[in-house]
């Protein structure tokens, strides 16, 4: 070892004690803005020295005037202080930020799709008895052809069943006027209905923010999907979030501004789902798998038809969900089990289907399908998509022919049985129910989205739409990711 390894370390050079202040800030900082005096004093300086130094001693560009209370850095409510410098402009209140200790927020998420694929109808156009049809299109009682009723003017499509008295007049579709989109003017048209319900006691004002996070894809780059976030909500004593979701003023906003509303309580879960349980025909999939079967058998011939007609009488609540299923089986009787691999290549995966399930695994949040289907399809589905669950009816299979008996195995998977599974489910993943998500179209799937802490109607059913915690009525079910606060830029991260 060379003897220089001994030899006095060279001191670290210093700066001596007359040149250093107590700001580090001062020290360190290598830029200076345009036109400021060298002399000037930045916050750092007032905060480091205030208790070591009298305001009198301070030098005259900061001293405060007479009677101002020292700023303790958290803003005043009333005059909450402001910066201004050149290019710079910033009012320091916190109305959204932590309560006070011991106080709680109540803040309400409110999520505004707009519905860029189901654009409504201006009331403007003529009334279906007076609109004329095109030359040689006059149906022969002289009255318009079927095609021209618009489909927001009354409750038929047919004009012989067109009803006597006029339907009920629907607002105007105020996004003609101002935007094909979430304008401002919608935002503030929500906010003005919002501040109609009365707020919490001891609450004067309602604040707002808003997030874009859905773009159009034009030059502008208008909102699609807004996130605001209002504090406080309006009063739970006088209107709980479940009315508030229903209220007729909601309803006709969406009506004019052609937009889904989707109403939360700001919780910490809202935005950390670890379940989401699917329903399947409609939903993962767009079609029933019941009619495909139907309509992929041509013996008998008239099998759809059957089938068909016991759906209907389900939809109108003549049959209860499991004996309809028990109903349509039985007309399958004799046909060979291995029909079900023949309608693998049929089945049309829903948009967005596929990347919104690659985002909830990169999340770590299980996912389940619980159908009303049945078990071979849905199965291999779930196989297919990546899906940790899959539940659905067994159907029996004679060993020795290798066709259908017409019977079910278990317990149909209802209503009942599809919120026992999302509760079996979430209880052996050891997930609390708040931070469940269900997803389905059919009346058969309302008891599981109630259970659950967020239940989504999916191009639903009316009466599920309005059921339902919230409803999503695009064309591709990756728009769930907004209901959770996530981004398009933060969407495409975590699809790729």
């Amino acid at each position: 070892m060379s003897d220089k390894s001994n030899t006095a370390r060279v001191q670290r050079p210093s700066l001596s004690s007359s040149m250093r202040s107590s700001s580090y800030l001062q020290e360190h900082q290598q830029y200076r803005a345009p036109n400021k005096p060298e002399g000037h004093y930045g916050i750092d300086t007032v905060v480091e020295d205030m208790n070591a130094t009298s305001i009198a001693t301070l030098p005259s560009p900061i001293v405060p005037p007479k009677g101002v209370a020292r700023f303790k850095g958290i803003p005043s409510p009333e005059h909450p202080p402001t910066i201004v410098e050149s290019g710079l402009s910033h009012e320091l209140s916190h109305p959204n930020c932590t309560p006070a200790p011991g106080t709680r927020s109540d803040k309400l998420v409110a999520t505004l799709y707009y519905k860029s694929t189901a654009p409504r109808i201006s009331n403007a156009i003529p009334s279906p008895q007076q609109a004329s049809s095109p030359a040689g299109s006059q149906s022969p009682k002289g009255r318009a052809a079927d095609s021209e009723i618009p489909g927001n003017m009354a409750p038929t499509s047919s004009l012989d069943t067109f009803p006597l008295e006029p339907p009920t007049a629907e607002p105007e579709p105020l996004d003609h006027l101002y935007g094909s989109y979430v304008s401002p003017m919608c935002i503030t048209s929500f906010l003005h209905l919002m501040s109609s319900f009365p707020l919490p006691p001891g609450a004067s004002d309602l604040n707002s923010a808003h997030r874009c996070l859905k773009l159009d894809q034009t030059p502008d780059h208008h909102p699609l999907v807004v996130e605001l976030t209002l504090s406080p909500g309006p009063s739970l004593d006088y209107l709980p979030l479940a009315d508030l979701r229903k209220h007729e003023l909601i309803y006709r906003f969406e009506r004019e501004w052609n937009v889904d509303v989707a109403l939360r309580a700001d919780t910490l879960f809202r935005r950390y789902p670890r379940l989401v349980v699917f329903d399947m025909d409609s939903t993962l999939i767009t079609q029933e798998v019941i009619d495909l079967l139907a309509a992929t058998i041509k013996d008998p011939p008239d099998l759809a038809a059957r089938v068909a007609d016991i759906t209907h009488r389900a939809m109108l609540g003549e049959l209860e969900f499991d004996s309809a299923f028990r109903e349509r089986v039985k007309l399958l009787t004799g046909l060979p089990g291995t029909l079900f691999n023949d309608l693998r290549p049929v089945l049309e995966v829903t948009n967005g289907v596929r990347p919104l399930l690659r985002a909830l695994k990169r999340l770590g949040v299980k996912t389940a399908v619980l159908s009303g289907g049945f078990l071979p399809l849905t199965s291999w589905l779930a196989g297919e998509l990546g899906l940790d669950y899959a539940h659905a009816n067994e159907v029996v299979i004679d060993d020795a022919t290798g066709r259908l008996t017409g019977e079910v195995k278990g317990r149909i998977v209802g209503a009942e049985r599809k919120r026992e599974l999302l509760i079996e489910i979430a209880g052996k993943e050891g997930i609390p129910l708040d931070q469940v998500v269900a997803v389905g179209d059919g009346a058969n799937d309302l008891l599981m989205m109630d259970a659950a802490g967020l239940g989504v109607a999916w191009n639903a059913k009316p009466r599920v739409q309005m059921e339902a915690s919230a409803r999503l009525n695009g064309d591709s079910l990756l728009d769930l990711l907004y209901l959770f606060g996530f981004n398009d830029e933060e969407i495409s991260q975590l699809i790729q």
